[in-house]
């Protein structure tokens, strides 16, 4: 049973506006899985960004298993980003530098507003874990349609790294920024306090 968003919206010990539990979004992107002659192709990447929201009390309302294409990519995140009762997408595959890692592109093309402070930051965390390697990931984010979106490479460390370290600890706070002026409260700050 999915819970109105606005049921869910509070704000944490600091005053900030929160959306708790968040319901999720999983793109997973990778032609080999996709064209897997199997109803349950094998998905680690995804499954570890499920674990690690479900770890945190939030709940995953779809997984979707798309081809290293850029309309496929961007359809997925169109369709999910639309719907009421998805609060954040999380796509895992396709930041590379191949000729057909195109999910940047495709996830960006529907930012209303980019949020580079997360493809810096994971940068960052993934030096102290594949060196110089992490100039090649290609890990963006933004919000979309009043949800954020967070475009993560394939690979389970990378998106344990990710969500662990950075989008899970954050998201509730960047989904209730996000859909704030949906409310009818006109006496928070920038900052969802008073």
């Amino acid at each position: 049973m999915t819970i109105d968003r606005d049921d869910r919206r509070s704000t944490d010990d600091h005053g900030h506006d929160i959306i708790d539990p968040l319901y999720v979004g999983i793109v997973t992107v990778s032609s080999s899985r996709a064209g897997a002659d199997t109803d349950d192709p094998d998905d680690p990447g995804g499954d570890t960004i499920q674990e690690c929201f479900e770890a945190e009390g939030h709940e995953v309302q779809e997984r979707l298993l798309v081809r290293d294409d850029y309309s496929s990519i961007r359809t997925a995140v169109r369709g999910l980003v639309a719907r009421q009762n998805i609060d954040v997408v999380v796509t895992t595959g396709g930041t590379g530098v191949t000729v057909d890692d195109v999910s940047p592109e495709a996830t960006s093309s529907l930012f209303e507003r980019e949020l580079p402070g997360f493809g810096e930051l994971f940068r960052s965390l993934s030096w102290e874990e594949v060196g110089t390697r992490a100039m090649a990931s290609r890990a963006t984010a933004g919000i979309a349609v009043d949800t954020p979106v967070f475009c993560l490479p394939g690979s389970t460390s990378a998106c344990e790294t990710a969500c662990e370290e950075l989008i899970v600890p954050e998201t509730p706070h960047l989904a209730g920024l996000a859909t704030r002026h949906r409310t009818e409260d006109p006496t928070l700050d920038d900052y969802g306090g008073e």
